[in-house]
This record gives C-alpha cells, structure tokens and sequence, in this order.
C-alpha cells in the first residue's frame, strides 16, 4: 500500500473516530491510530489527526458537535507532536507509530490513559 494511501486510511479513520459521537472513541483515537498502523511515519499520525480535524471544521461548521471536536483533535495532535519530538530526541530518528507505543509505555503514558 503506497504512503498516501495509509494516510488516507488514517484520515478516514480519524473522521469516523471523531464523528462518532463517542467520547471514548475520540479519546482512544491516536492511540488506535498507532496500533492500527505501527509502521507508520509518526508525524502522519499528526497530519491525519490535522487534517481530520481541518475537514470537520470545513463540513461541519454549523454543527455543534464538530465545533467541539475539531479543537479536540487539534490539541491532541500538537500533544502528539511534543511526543514525536521527545521519541526523535533520544535517538529514534525518523520516529514511527511503534516508537510512540513503546515510549508512552515506558516514559508518558498520557495517551494510554486518555
């Protein structure tokens, strides 16, 4: 499967997760997201997570629910991206889902709780 076809999957899933309607479901989104695709560049977590969330806020502008969600996933994407920039500054350069798993395990496990 070619790199932007994942990250198509990815950007539909993330869709699904926070159209949902389901709290949990948004919550758990980019820790599904890593386990769905952990080979996965990290940062295209972060840009299906952005451009979920810049899709919401473009087709669902007069919705309530997407004016709540789309900041959500905004938040949890720049969360991401402090993660992302921690795992690549202990050495695991270019980043990838898998590494993100084993460093909320073993260092911040905030999206393991969320």
């Amino acid at each position: 499967m070619s790199r932007q076809a994942v990250i198509d999957r990815m950007i539909a899933f993330a869709l699904e997760e926070l159209a949902s309607g389901s709290d949990a479901r948004r919550r758990g989104l980019v820790r599904h997201i890593c386990l769905r695709w952990p080979e996965a560049p990290a940062l295209s977590v972060v840009f299906a997570m952005t451009s979920a969330a810049a899709t919401l806020e473009d087709t669902l502008r007069r919705d309530a629910d997407a004016t709540e969600v789309a900041p959500l996933a905004y938040r949890l994407a720049a969360i991401l991206a402090a993660d992302i920039y921690a795992v690549e500054g202990i050495g695991q350069r270019p980043a990838k889902a898998q590494d993100l798993l084993h460093f909320w395990r073993r260092v911040d496990s905030y999206f393991l709780d969320l």
